[in-house]
């Protein structure tokens, strides 16, 4: 169960994926100087590795208590998370001008990916903060901003989404929440909120001085569904003039929920307005609420890809050092019969490499992502474009990959992956919660072929096939992949309906994901054969070739599936189906 930061990858992937040296040029990361950024990719692993990654196990094995209205929360992760704060790693992406260090989202990225494979559901905590901070530097006015932003981006406040009801799950719209302005007294101007929300993660606790929630919910006369929605900042205890802190707000955590994973990370029923003293304000304008949360959501939801690779690589991990310490069995074929660790044996060799390989290939896509984004924030449009096409794969393919990873980790411990004892069921029941995080999988696939599919009128994402295409050109499957994912693009546009479209979702999410996956470790591959990275020169060619020879051909396997379109799914009626 220890955990070694995966520095020299991660480090590779921030150079030649998300082009830090080029960010690097701007006067807005200028700062991104390689010094700062090796400093900061070594310092937030072993930082991890020493106060994050030895509470995982606890964490699991504990989990949050509710007590008498009181989240508790194993001993040790108190003091790991002031030390968090104190080290200054919440900060590293947020605003200047709230205390943060106004680096590339992409550093922030790995700051994440290093805490939460070391304890993915400590991670949740800082995750979420992270996004609350993103909703209201865009959202927000100027007031909110310096209210609630700058404990915040410190880390001394913690924050939460709160979207879904018991009626409401991904159909946000039929909330009931409810708003209603506040006409005269001491909360003059702002709403008392009154309603129940489910799966609120981390919406309580005493890890941090405050928690901020955004609130979804509905004001009178709002417009039925999405349209009339608003966002509201409601924070556990009021905050003074002074920036202090008051009177505890109306609201409580009801319940935690009973889960398969994530056992450390409390995921509350949240109740706000019992005694119809619940105070929030308003973020941006009224019935744009979700426009608002989305900004959230979206930052969210690369995020949660980036969750894929962490339980990936700590499940891959764990997996290698079981198989070398596990003897049993003569390698077949070999004239000596003597006992030898699994590792050698064909069959685990294939499961490990694949383990390493897709963790490799989902860690590429995840900076690639993030160095898109990045150039987005510095005004580059294309770019911009390029992150909206990219977020819904690395959020639904790179959360598949964290559950194959680590139930292959299971495998390769045999019976001992199926004794809690060992801790690699852990691994698999934690990333289980990750394609159901920020919108499902089938919605991020849904999201592909409806929205993304007509970006730039259909462009956006055929020029990402086009760039994968022409970089590799010698790679004939990948090269094959790409055409075929540009195929299944221009049919659905042209042909398919949207049921077709819908139906083929999933396997064309896919299919795009493992070419663009492949496309990034190939330019890590070219990197490295030119004496980047020279720690990787060995590794990195084994992966990037399994990856290109055995995971690419798999995925251009899907095109019948992407293609089939909806009809078959619908030739038993629902009777039928239910039997």
């Amino acid at each position: 169960m220890t955990y070694t930061p995966a520095t020299q990858d991660q480090l590779l992937a921030i150079r030649v994926n998300a082009g830090i040296e080029e960010l690097a040029k701007s006067e807005k990361f200028a700062a991104a100087e390689p010094d700062m950024v090796e400093a900061i990719v070594e310092g937030v692993g072993q930082f991890a590795a020493g106060e994050f990654a030895p509470l995982n196990r606890v964490g699991d094995l504990e989990g949050a208590k509710l007590e008498n209205g009181v989240v508790r929360l194993p001993d040790g992760y108190a003091e790991a998370y002031a030390e968090y704060v104190e080290q200054g790693w919440n900060a590293i992406a947020s605003p200047e001008e709230f205390g943060g260090q106004g680096l590339p989202f992409t550093l922030a990225c790995n700051v994440l990916e290093n805490l939460g494979t070391a304890n993915m559901a400590f991670n949740l905590l800082p995750m979420l903060s992270v996004g609350a901070i993103e909703a209201l530097e865009h959202h927000g006015s100027e007031e909110l901003q310096q209210k609630y932003l700058p404990d915040l981006v410190s880390g001394k406040w913690s924050g939460t989404m709160n979207l879904t009801e018991p009626q409401a799950g991904s159909d946000v719209g039929a909330l009931r929440s409810t708003a209603h302005a506040i006409e005269d007294g001491e909360h003059a101007g702002k709403y008392l909120i009154k309603g129940q929300k489910i799966y609120i993660t981390w919406g309580e606790h005493e890890l941090a001085e405050n928690i901020i929630h955004l609130v979804l919910a509905r004001l009178p006369d709002a417009p039925e569904g999405s349209r009339g929605i608003s966002l509201f900042v409601v924070p556990k205890y009021h905050v003074k003039p002074d920036g202090s802190l008051g009177a505890r707000n109306d609201l409580r955590c009801v319940s935690l929920e009973h889960k398969l994973g994530i056992n450390a990370s409390p995921t509350c029923v949240m109740s706000y307005g019992d005694n119809d003293e619940c105070i929030g304000e308003l973020v941006g304008a009224e019935n744009r609420g979700l426009a608002a949360m989305f900004t959230m959501m979206n930052n969210a939801r690369i995020n949660v890809g980036n969750q894929g690779v962490q339980i990936g690589e700590r499940a891959t991990q764990q997996a290698l050092g079981y198989a070398q310490d596990r003897v049993q069995s003569a390698r077949a074929g070999s004239p000596d019969k003597n006992p030898v660790s699994i590792i050698e044996h064909p069959d685990v060799r294939r499961m490990l490499l694949r383990m390493k390989a897709l963790t490799e290939g989902s860690r590429a896509l995840l900076y690639y992502t993030a160095g898109q984004v990045d150039r987005g924030v510095l005004g580059d449009e294309a770019a911009k474009t390029r992150g909206e096409v990219l977020t819904p794969l690395i959020k639904a393919w790179g959360t598949d990959i964290g559950i194959e990873v680590a139930s292959l980790g299971i495998q390769v411990h045999g019976g001992m992956g199926f004794v809690e004892e060992t801790g690699a069921a852990q691994h698999w029941r934690d990333s289980r919660i990750a394609p159901i995080y920020e919108g499902t999988n089938g919605i991020q696939a849904a999201d592909l072929v409806t929205r993304k599919l007509g970006l730039d009128n259909g462009e956006a994402l055929i020029g990402l096939t086009e760039d994968i295409a022409r970089e590799a050109a010698d790679e004939p499957a990948l090269f094959a992949l790409a055409g075929d994912c540009a195929a299944i693009a221009k049919w659905m546009r042209k042909d398919a309906t949207l049921d077709d479209r819908l139906a083929g979702s999933v396997p064309f999410c896919t299919m795009l994901s493992v070419a663009t996956a492949g496309w990034q470790l190939l330019r890590q591959l070219r990197a490295v054969e030119n004496g980047e990275a020279p720690a990787l020169a060995k590794t990195k060619k084994a992966s990037v070739r399994f990856f290109l020879d055995r995971i690419v051909p798999e995925a251009a396997g899907l095109k019948a599936a992407a293609t089939a379109g909806a009809q078959p799914l619908y030739e038993l009626d629902t009777a039928a189906l239910l039997g």
